[in-house]
């Protein structure tokens, strides 16, 4: 039951983590940098989805699907329902499909202790190219006019937004878990 009730708490987390990058997305990119609806040129939830998915694997990619529907519907297409579901699947599974490739290819493991800089980057790329494929899989499936040009924009939104939010995170952590002065260091 506990495993349970953690399971639960990461699919929360990463849906509210999800939902307020948005937010914030919105107030600082989107006059400035919005492509079309759903595509921009900087995209910090994309960070988000690989972070969580990272962080909380297959929990994680259960909650990116349950924002992403719920942001779909509400926000981005709420007059194109099928446009909602299937882009909702594609951003939770283009961070899942690169983790999971991470595992397969490098042996990731759940602690990502193996997870070096350039294997981060490398998944950065990956997923920032995974998920504006699998987006335009629908859109070339369905024949959306004038979306096939959005691939471009929304690969360099996902990787810029991936990136700063990846590394926000590690100027963030280097911060708070800064090196301890030896005794004696300090001085008056």
């Amino acid at each position: 039951m506990a495993a349970l009730r953690l399971h639960l708490s990461y699919v929360l987390l990463t849906v509210v983590i999800f939902l307020l990058t948005l937010v914030l997305n919105t107030l600082l990119f989107k006059a400035v940098f919005e492509h079309t609806p759903g595509i921009a040129w900087v995209y910090l939830p994309a960070g988000v989805r690989l972070l969580c998915t990272l962080l909380f694997a297959e929990a994680g990619g259960i909650g990116l699907l349950l924002a992403s529907l719920l942001v779909n519907h509400l926000y981005f297409f709420p007059l194109d329902p099928a446009r909602a579901i299937a882009g909702a699947f594609a951003s939770a599974l283009a961070p899942w499909l690169t983790y999971r490739a991470a595992r397969q290819a490098w042996g990731l493991q759940a602690s990502l202790q193996n997870l070096s800089p350039t294997r981060l980057l490398v998944l950065a790329v990956a997923y920032s190219v995974a998920s504006p494929a699998l987006h335009h899989v629908y859109i070339a499936w369905e024949d959306k006019p004038g979306l096939a040009g959005g691939f471009v924009a929304m690969v360099v939104g996902d990787l810029v937004g991936t990136l700063m939010v990846l590394y926000s995170i590690r100027w963030a952590l280097s911060r708070w878990t800064s090196p301890m002065k030896a005794p004696g260091s300090f001085r008056n």
